[in-house]
């Protein structure tokens, strides 16, 4: 577009040269002239004004030129203020977000991930590979697992342990799992038959080792015990059954109101957290998950295949369908990003200032003109064509007032 805006400058001085050498021939040379010379003039002014904003017009530094490279740090600050005044507050950000169904949207992309937002997905997923793998592994794990340490720290265990035992016995969820202690216990004593008579025949005494009465006691007692175990697992208001039901309705109650016990629990998860062990596997954790996240970033397509991709399918038709879930996960969203605006928005704009005033006048210069540089060029040739319809209103008017 520069190269057009310059030719049809250099066409419009051409065309005066040859009008105003032959303008005697004919009249109507004469708007013609007029017309070319107006352009010239309309060209020049403009072509000066456009390239005053970048750089000095033919090198010379005529003052107030160069506008932005000189102005560039201002600029940045401008920019900057300019972007938490009018997008980064909470009330505009709050205001934007309630116009949005981030809901909707997330489920559409959810029910149908490989529709026509593959390139921003595959976009988006290198981005955010390349920002993974750019980061320093040991000091983003770091921030990770101190991040789920100080989390699991804050967590009051007693109360949801109470909560989830509680809960899971009102709904009868807790039989399956006595039932299937009940079964492991009858095994566990049947793999270790052969130990339990030997101890029971190192502890009897020598008249009953003497009349062979060790044995059938050995054999009294595991009976005793299996048919204790066969009539809790199939009778259910069995007395031993009952027994175990109540020690874990105390167990919940003591979890969620007992100060004692939430004490123990406490201790319990403290100790838990500064064994070693726990340590390393909170390094094996993080690695697993760092390397699947690169991996299901790298490939999103496949990531999103299998029982995982009909899961979320499932969700985005949930997100789709159901008002009140959107409802839910729009306000959740818009308190998100009120509260990023809120937090972050002073330091997303500096952000935007500093980059800005790092870059030299060079690098400001040539990527605003490329941004913008084809409109100012359009500028430009709408000087030229405006000039010359100026000249010939001009002529046209000087021959009105020569005739009168």
């Amino acid at each position: 577009m520069r190269l057009v805006a310059t030719c049809l400058l250099v066409l419009m001085a051409v065309l005066y040269a040859v009008t105003r050498r032959y303008e005697g021939l004919h009249p109507a040379l004469g708007f013609v002239r007029a017309f070319a010379e107006a352009a010239m003039v309309g060209g020049l002014a403009d072509w000066f004004a456009v390239t005053a904003l970048f750089r000095h017009p033919l090198g010379v530094p005529i003052p107030h030129t160069a506008i932005i490279p000189e102005n560039k740090d201002r600029i940045a600050d401008t920019m900057a203020a300019f972007l938490q005044t009018n997008f980064l507050t909470p009330q505009v950000v709050a205001r934007r977000m309630g116009a949005v169904n981030a809901a909707a949207a997330m489920g559409t992309f959810l029910a149908d991930p490989r529709g026509g937002e593959s390139r921003l997905r595959d976009g988006a997923a290198g981005l955010v590979a390349d920002v993974l793998e750019s980061l320093d592994p040991d000091e983003l794990g770091g921030l990770a697992k101190g991040a789920l340490r100080a989390q699991l720290e804050k967590l009051e265990l007693s109360p949801l342990l109470g909560q989830l035992l509680g809960a899971a016995i009102a709904d009868g969820r807790h039989m399956p799992v006595i039932e299937s202690l009940i079964r492991k216990a009858a095994e566990t004593i049947e793999a270790n038959e052969p130990l339990i008579q030997a101890t029971i025949h190192e502890r009897a005494n020598t008249i009953l080792r003497w009349t062979g009465l060790d044995e059938k006691l050995a054999n009294a007692i595991l009976d005793g015990l299996y048919k204790l175990l066969a009539e809790t697992l199939v009778v259910p208001d069995h007395p031993l059954r009952r027994k175990i039901e109540d020690g874990l309705a105390t167990l919940a109650h003591d979890l969620i109101h007992d100060a004692a016990m939430q004490a123990r629990v406490e201790q319990m998860k403290q100790e838990v957290l500064a064994n070693p062990a726990f340590a390393r596997w909170l390094d094996a954790l993080w690695e697993r998950g760092r390397t699947r996240l690169l991996q299901m970033v790298r490939n999103p397509s496949g990531a999103l295949a299998g029982q995982f991709g009909a899961s979320l399918a499932e969700l985005g038709q949930a997100l789709q369908q159901d008002v009140r879930l959107q409802s839910l996960v729009n306000r959740f969203a818009r308190r998100t990003m009120v509260g990023v605006s809120t937090r972050y928005g002073a330091q997303i704009v500096r952000l935007v200032s500093e980059t800005v005033k790092r870059w030299d006048a060079r690098t400001v210069t040539d990527r605003i003109e490329g941004a913008v540089g084809r409109d100012l060029q359009f500028i430009r040739i709408n000087g030229t064509l405006v000039g010359g319809l100026v000249g010939l209103l001009l002529h046209a008017l000087d021959l009105a007032l020569a005739v009168s």
